[in-house]
């Protein structure tokens, strides 16, 4: 294998978007990177419009002119004239890469080419579904290496394009610094209909695969437990089901929540359940988990993989499922998963994989 005798450019569009697991995977990954790079190997590449964007001591920090406000351009364009021009080599998080210069990719998952029929609702969502399979193809015949977060991806990833198994590298995503912040435990004025009362919890985008329908069918199957709903709505969510679950009497919808409210919320439910039936990795439970919840997940795609005897396990097709009597059977201690799945361990993973290429 030849040494690169190139700087790794990291694309930092990440910085600029609301925080989700992948987002939070590249703050934290960056971070513990900055400690495995000497001085001249690799740099952050942000837009103007980049936040709280971190004090580095050996990747560099470049902010180019522009804002990005429209991803595809920032990709495309501001961020791929940049590679182009000083001919690093990209390290990119979001499942994409610059189309003329794939570097180090990650593909958290290949959900729009899996579930096609998720994405039919509307114009953008068809252009979403386009753009990310144009990127997942690019990615898998083009890139230097694939990252992604669980061997279902890496096998699906491997057989949806033919590839070379030994150029996508399993790294895992985790949980780092959530338990560093204290809980906001002012939520529970804010959501009076829950104050001193037992409730179940999700979390996540509101968007098909993570199967709100399960949760809207169990609510009023069983009307005496009270869910709370966290998250915010994205192009590709089901309408129909975010109605039924406003109209529900006990579920209460609680738009986005900050990591201290989430904190409070996950420490104080019953279990946190997540019923999505199409999963790469799958965060949230890992950090309700952390936050000492139980969790009650989906029994399908890359859960199982991750969660093993540590969860308890639902069919995402079934919600008539009596949630009290499941949570009385014993399940592992999550300590060797927390312990497994930490984002210090996912940024040894990518230096690892990327090392042998460097010269510096």
């Amino acid at each position: 294998m030849g040494k690169l005798k190139k700087i790794i450019a990291i694309n930092g569009e990440s910085w600029c978007r609301e925080l989700t697991g992948i987002e939070r995977l590249a703050f934290e990954t960056v971070k513990y990177l900055d400690e495995k790079f000497s001085s001249d190997c690799a740099e952050l590449v942000v837009p103007k419009n980049a936040r709280n964007v971190p004090k580095l001591s050996n990747i560099k920090v470049v902010t180019l002119p522009v804002e990005a406000n429209f991803f595809p351009k920032w990709n495309q364009i501001h961020f791929q004239k940049y590679v182009l021009k000083n001919r690093s080599i990209p390290l990119d998080f979001s499942n994409c890469c610059p189309y003329f210069a794939p570097g180090f990719d990650f593909i958290h998952d290949i959900y729009a080419h899996l579930y096609k029929d998720d994405f039919k609702q509307s114009r953008r969502d068809k252009l979403i579904r386009l753009y990310s399979e144009i990127m997942y193809k690019r990615i898998a015949k083009k890139s230097k290496l694939i990252f992604t977060v669980s061997e279902y991806t890496k096998k699906t990833i491997v057989e949806s394009y033919k590839i070379d198994a030994e150029r996508v590298k399993v790294v895992y995503s985790g949980v780092s610094g959530l338990n560093e912040i204290d809980a906001d435990d002012s939520i529970f004025d804010s959501l009076a209909k829950i104050r001193g009362k037992e409730f179940y919890f999700t979390l996540g985008s509101l968007s098909t695969r993570k199967n709100l329908k399960w949760i809207a069918r169990h609510a009023e199957l069983f009307p005496n437990e009270i869910f709370v709903v966290s998250g915010k709505p994205i192009p590709s969510v089901v309408a129909p089901e975010l109605q039924k679950l406003n109209s529900l009497e006990n579920v209460v919808m609680a738009g986005y929540l900050s990591d201290a409210q989430v904190k409070a919320l996950m420490r104080k439910c019953k279990a946190f359940v997540f019923p999505s039936y199409f999963e790469g990795f799958g965060l949230p439970p890992l950090e309700a988990l952390s936050f000492g919840a139980k969790i009650v997940i989906s029994n399908r795609t890359s859960l199982p993989e991750i969660y093993g005897d540590c969860a308890y396990y639902i069919d995402p097709d079934e919600p008539n499922v009596d949630l009290d009597a499941l949570l009385k059977n014993p399940v592992a201690s999550p300590e060797s998963i927390l312990e497994k799945f930490t984002l210090r361990k996912t940024a040894e993973r990518i230096y690892e994989a990327i090392a042998p290429f460097l010269s510096c």
